[in-house]
């Protein structure tokens, strides 16, 4: 983002977020829209002043439709373990909610606005023109994998994911992944999931 290097105020991640005491009174801006963003957004609004920044409206989800969580839904339905990377991609991220999170946002604070900008200094300049000084930046943006240790193996592509079909490097023979995003399907990364792509792998690699 542009200014965030040269932002005199704080820069947090979500790992950094404990919690909301250490803010109290203080203005905040948390970026992005997903479901971490969302909740930590409330919880600080609860001592500080909280605007959540995203590059589009909340998409809301109920967590529990006809009164199963949403995830029962998709074991259920098999949307869980189904290779279907493009079209969960395609879609908003959802922000899962019982109507707490939007009721929270109602009330003002935390407000929701576009992403600022820039910052400079310890501003952030909005795209209305409005100038403002800003204690915290919380960066809710995801992660990717830290795999810096593969370096020069050859299991890396050029932007630093893995090489692999299904968890199985395509590059370096018997080296497997577990719990990549969509390594077979949209539940890969989460617990639920990732014992069974643990298994498939050790299967295909020979492991008995």
């Amino acid at each position: 983002m542009p200014g965030l290097d040269g932002f005199t105020g704080a820069v947090l991640r979500t790992a950094d977020h404990r919690s909301p005491r250490p803010f109290a009174g203080q203005r905040i801006v948390v970026v992005g829209g997903g479901n971490s963003g969302v909740q930590i957004a409330a919880e600080l609004a609860r001592t500080a002043r909280v605007t959540l920044a995203t590059r589009a409206p909340v998409a809301w989800a109920s967590q529990r439709p006809l009164g199963r969580d949403i995830h029962w839904w998709f074991v259920r339905s098999g949307l869980d373990a189904a290779p279907l990377r493009r079209v969960w991609e395609k879609g908003p991220t959802q922000v899962n909610d019982d109507g707490r999170y939007r009721a929270a946002f109602a009330t003002g604070n935390p407000d929701r606005r576009a992403v600022f900008d820039r910052l400079e200094g310890d501003k952030a300049v909005w795209a209305d023109g409005e100038v403002e000084r800003i204690d915290t930046v919380l960066l809710a943006t995801g992660y990717r994998p830290a795999l810096d240790y593969l370096e020069g193996t050859g299991a890396l592509a050029a932007d630093g994911t893995p090489l692999h079909r299904g968890g199985v490097s395509t590059a370096v023979p018997g080296l497997g992944d577990v719990g990549l995003e969509f390594q077979r399907s949209f539940s890969s990364a989460t617990l639920r999931r990732v014992g069974r792509d643990a298994r498939s792998v050790l299967r295909r690699l020979g492991v008995r």
